[in-house]
């Protein structure tokens, strides 16, 4: 398959505007915000003792827009944090270039525990190999877990005479190259979870790139394309509405919200077949380890938190009760993974 390019200049722009450019600050609490994300960038390790903190608000950077899955999972989980912290949990949306931009803000934070990140993996473990990163994520993050993850759905135009999974598949396969794909941009987590799919079944499917998921799902609900592969969080209204047709769902089991739709790996015998949008919390290198441990606590009590799991659920996706351990040899898996299709369809930064 042709290769596949990223605009260089658009990702060193983005890159380029941290200096001045202002997330979109939204609080959890009344007034009294502290500073924002790089305030004090490239001091040394946090000074306040860790029994002192938190003594003002932190703030999580999301690197992506408000109203997507990620700021929409952080939104849920920081009135939880906040009340078990006893200080304000500010968001701030810092988009950019494949969500660098928003992981560059914190990589240059004061390391204190006032300044945290919430990634996917569509940035820590797919960007590094579709672009020149500013950041080594290995040295410049503090994991503390995986706290949600979110099942994307595979789904067509209602004009699509496939029925299941199984069926479209063999009609791409007869009419190589004539169906089309939607994805939220070339490298995103939709378009890869696509080629993975393409990878595995040895289909071809057009790609077609929009700006974002939202342009992509519309573009499949007005039958600009036949197939994409869209987030549970602005999927499912558009699924029961009957605006689009679900095939199946991309985790390794089905979805209680929708439990009569398969798996990938059920519908075509896949085993193994998984894909989700995977979100993290991080915290600058040198963060305290007392710090660390902190917050560690309050993200358990969040997603063990009913009415936050409750929110989650209604939303399509799960809560993980993730650990700084644990992250490290899921971090390796899926790094090697999306490597791999990447290098094997040809997918490359410009």
């Amino acid at each position: 398959m042709e290769g596949l390019r990223l605009g260089r200049r658009a990702a060193l722009a983005g890159l380029a505007a941290l200096g001045g450019g202002a997330g979109a600050l939204a609080q959890t609490a009344g007034p009294g915000a502290g500073p924002g994300p790089g305030a004090g960038a490239g001091a040394g390790a946090g000074t306040s003792p860790a029994g002192a903190w938190p003594n003002r608000p932190v703030t999580v950077v999301v690197p992506w827009p408000a109203g997507g899955s990620t700021d929409t999972v952080v939104r849920v989980l920081a009135p939880r944090i906040a009340q078990d912290l006893g200080q304000p949990v500010l968001v701030d949306n810092r988009t950019g270039a494949s969500g660098t931009v928003g992981h560059l803000s914190v990589a240059r934070a004061r390391p204190d525990g006032y300044t945290l990140l919430v990634g996917t993996n569509s940035t820590f473990a797919m960007a590094p190999h579709l672009m020149d990163i500013p950041y080594d994520h290995d040295r410049a993050f503090a994991p503390l877990g995986l706290v949600a993850f979110n099942v994307l759905y595979l789904c067509v135009h209602p004009s699509v005479p496939a029925r299941s999974l199984a069926e479209l598949v063999a009609l791409a396969r007869a009419q190589p190259g004539k169906l089309t794909y939607a994805s939220a941009g070339a490298g995103s987590s939709f378009h890869l979870a696509m080629e993975m799919l393409l990878h595995q079944t040895k289909a071809d499917i057009l790609h077609v790139p929009y700006r974002g998921g939202a342009p992509a799902t519309q573009a499949l609900v007005a039958g600009e394309v036949q197939i994409s592969c869209i987030d549970a969080v602005s999927g499912l209204p558009f699924v029961r509405s009957g605006d689009v047709r679900i095939l199946a769902v991309t985790g390794d089991q089905r979805t209680p919200l929708l439990p009569q739709v398969p798996t990938v790996a059920e519908a075509l015998g896949l085993p193994g077949f998984r894909t989700t949008t995977d979100f993290a919390m991080f915290a600058p290198a040198g963060t305290p380890e007392e710090v660390l441990r902190r917050i560690h606590q309050a993200n358990l009590a969040a997603v063990r938190a009913p009415e936050v799991r409750g929110r989650i659920a209604e939303l399509g996706m799960e809560t993980v009760e993730g650990t700084p351990e644990g992250f490290a040899a899921y971090y390796r898996r899926e790094l090697a993974m999306w490597g791999g299709i990447i290098r094997e369809k040809g997918i490359r930064a410009g």
